[in-house]
């Protein structure tokens, strides 16, 4: 049974003084979509004001964190944090999501665990925060959220996504970019089950699942690097 409002409210360590803010941003379209007499508005339009905040925040601590870095390596930690696969590691490790009401259709295919969703959840949150305290309360909430990521010094060449990774992989071996092909897609549209393979110069180095291309092309992506690495380990011994 989903978490009430003020149980994540409690959760979080959140006082809100508008709860009915928390209570829109826990609201995924499915639910509006299957129960239209609740007359309930959906989180898109706090996605959208959240994912603004979440980048204004990330930014400055980022600017501040780093003070001899250029825009472009600053803009590359940013979006390893606020990406999709980002922010939804956030969100499991705040287990946010048994506070997401869906309708029962996504809830019976799996949309709580989708990081999409998770993402997009988080951006909805902090959205509310931001709307009921201002930019201080939010940003107290997400610096806090984020910190094993802002403490974690890792090489700007690991934060990159993985499909840029591949992509400067493979100019530097055939002067090409990669290419993926769906080798399968199967089930109903909101249950897609892909299958897609990456390749380097014609030659297969890595395949993926996902529930959208885009996560089978990462899945895919993230397979040839390892394959790749397995590869350049076995010839350098």
């Amino acid at each position: 049974m989903p978490l009430s409002t003020s149980e994540l409210a409690d959760r979080l360590g959140l006082e809100f003084a508008d709860p009915a803010l928390l209570t829109e941003a826990l609201v995924h379209s499915s639910y509006v979509t299957e129960h239209p007499e609740a007359r309930t508005e959906s989180i898109e339009r706090l996605e959208f004001l959240g994912d603004a905040v979440l980048s204004l925040v990330m930014s400055e601590a980022l600017f501040k964190r780093y003070p001899g870095e250029p825009e472009g390596v600053l803009t590359t930690r940013r979006a390893a944090i606020v990406s999709t696969r980002g922010l939804a590691r956030i969100a499991r490790r705040l287990r946010i999501g048994v506070a997401l009401v869906l309708g029962q259709g996504a809830e019976n295919s799996g949309e709580r665990e989708r990081s999409s969703v998770l993402a997009g959840l988080f951006e909805a949150i902090v959205a509310a925060i931001y709307l009921d305290g201002g930019l201080e309360s939010v940003r107290a909430f997400i610096l806090e959220a984020a910190n094993p990521e802002l403490e974690a010094e890792r090489p700007i060449d690991d934060l990159k996504a993985p499909k840029s990774r591949l992509q400067e992989r493979a100019f530097a071996v055939s002067g090409r970019a990669p290419s993926y092909r769906i080798v399968s897609a199967e089930g109903p549209d909101h249950d897609r089950h892909f299958v897609v393979e990456a390749s380097i110069d014609g030659e297969a180095v890595g395949s993926g699942e996902g529930r959208s291309r885009r996560e089978a092309e990462t899945r895919a992506a993230e397979a040839a690097l390892e394959q790749l690495a397995d590869a350049a380990e076995a010839t350098a011994q």
